[in-house]
């Protein structure tokens, strides 16, 4: 089993005080600071994940005394944090004296300085967990209160958008895309997963896009690094749901290239083979017209190509029909694209003029009549498609996560299989278990017949 799964030891620090009372006090502080959060403390090196060392400065002696102790510490531990008033002092040419003389070490603080320490613990060392987070009731730890059912939570991997598609204001709202560092998401993961949560609902404007504006930097796991990327992330939320027996979902895809690479963890079952993508449109000018990414007119032979690696993978998507200029051609193109690429779960707008929408600019505004007409149409084809896709499953057994069981299921329930995301596509109904001596329970994955 992976290092990423292994169950969290309780990180060690061990502390030194050195100095006058006042440096005691300063100590104290930090001590309290580092029990509230769940670390262990030790007045030895041995066995500590990382050494804190409070030093004093007045006279020759002390600092000798503190100088020897770091270089000590830095012997036996190798990672050191020093604190107190010899981190105040300046040595030749100006620069801080104990990172002339210690330059490995972690870092370098003043006296009167518990939060500078404690962010320097967190860098290094996270921490177990936060006593505020802890005490909220009904909370999940460091995920904090959610409005969900609390078998399935959203996880926001990123916030904003770098596309300036014409029909959308995002952007304008939420400003250009910020990627959350990978560790704070995956601990965020854990303590769902913790808490209880079966089903991880991976969310944000632009999930493929993870990274890119931090340039794939190298983040921090458990002590190993997992690269900013969505492909990273997805392998290590896959391995830690592995052992809840949790499902992780997948949303808001666009349909890069990179995304050929997450395949494969469908295949094997570390993550739902389920891909929420808003395709928006198939025929290249609409696509233009929409300034959408990724390629747009390849989307067919990419859903193809995503089919090859992992045949079980379910394909939902958004459109949106008549789009400013958008000819009886067109959206022709559209409804054939459906169809042969088989989009398992569509939905589709209307085109909305949304003030501050770019599109509205455009000319060929489509009369509101031929507008919901279209999307009617279109709907009645995604019907068909999604009838046929869904024949496929009669008589297929498959495991459906439990959502409502009212008396145990003994007057059946419903659930949802992996290819019904909550609120936006199907449910299974689910029937009294035939023995008396079986139960249905929310939250809880049950093999059924189709």
């Amino acid at each position: 089993m992976s290092d990423v799964l292994s169950p969290p030891k309780t990180p060690k620090v061990g502390f030194v005080s050195l100095g006058c009372p006042k440096a005691l006090t300063d100590s104290e502080l930090i001590l309290t600071q580092l029990s509230a959060e769940g670390y262990q403390t030790s007045k030895t090196f041995e066995g500590a994940d990382l050494v804190i060392v409070n030093t004093c400065g007045f006279i020759d002696d002390a600092v000798k005394e503190s100088l020897d102790t770091i270089g000590e510490a830095l012997a036996e531990n190798g990672k050191v944090i020093v604190t107190g008033c010899l981190g105040a002092r300046t040595g030749s040419g100006g620069g801080n004296l104990v990172q002339q003389m210690h330059p490995s070490v972690l870092a370098v603080t003043g006296p009167h300085a518990t939060q500078e320490v404690m962010d320097a613990v967190h860098l290094n060392l996270p921490r177990p967990h936060d006593p505020f987070l802890d005490l909220v009731p009904g909370g999940f730890g460091e995920a904090g209160l959610k409005l969900t059912p609390r078998h399935y939570a959203y996880l926001k991997i990123s916030e904003g958008c770098n596309h300036r598609c014409t029909f959308c204001i995002i952007p304008s709202m939420r400003g250009d895309l910020v990627s959350r560092p990978v560790g704070d998401v995956l601990k965020e993961a854990r303590a769902l997963f913790e808490g209880g949560v079966k089903e991880l609902l991976v969310i944000s404007q632009d999930t493929s896009a993870y990274g890119v504006d931090v340039k794939y930097r190298t983040g921090f796991w458990d002590g190993r690094p997992v690269k900013t990327r969505m492909l990273d992330l997805v392998q290590a939320l896959g391995e830690l749901a592995e052992p809840y027996g949790a499902w992780v979902r997948l949303h808001y895809v666009y349909p890069y290239p990179s995304v050929d690479d997450v395949l494969p963890l469908m295949a094997t079952g570390k993550v739902l083979p389920y891909l929420d993508v808003p395709l928006q449109h198939s025929h290249p000018d609409v696509l233009r017209r929409m300034k959408r990414p990724a390629s747009g007119e390849r989307n067919l032979e990419r859903i193809a190509r995503w089919r090859e690696i992992c045949p079980e993978l379910v394909v939902r998507s958004t459109f949106i029909a008549g789009f400013p200029a958008e000819t009886e051609e067109e959206f022709q193109h559209l409804l054939d694209f459906v169809r042969e690429a088989q989009i398992d779960r569509a939905g589709c707008f209307a085109y909305s003029d949304i003030d501050g929408a770019a599109a509205n600019d455009l000319p060929g505004m489509l009369p509101q009549e031929v507008r919901e007409e279209r999307r009617a149409r279109f709907m009645a084809v995604a019907e068909q498609v999604s009838i046929w896709r869904l024949q496929r499953r009669v008589g297929a057994t498959m495991q459906v996560l439990v959502d409502s069981a009212p008396a145990l299921g003994r007057r059946g329930g419903m659930g949802r299989s992996y290819a019904d995301a909550p609120e936006i596509d199907g449910t299974v109904r689910l029937l009294p278990p035939q023995k008396a001596s079986k139960t249905l329970k929310v939250g809880v994955a049950s093999r059924t017949i189709i």
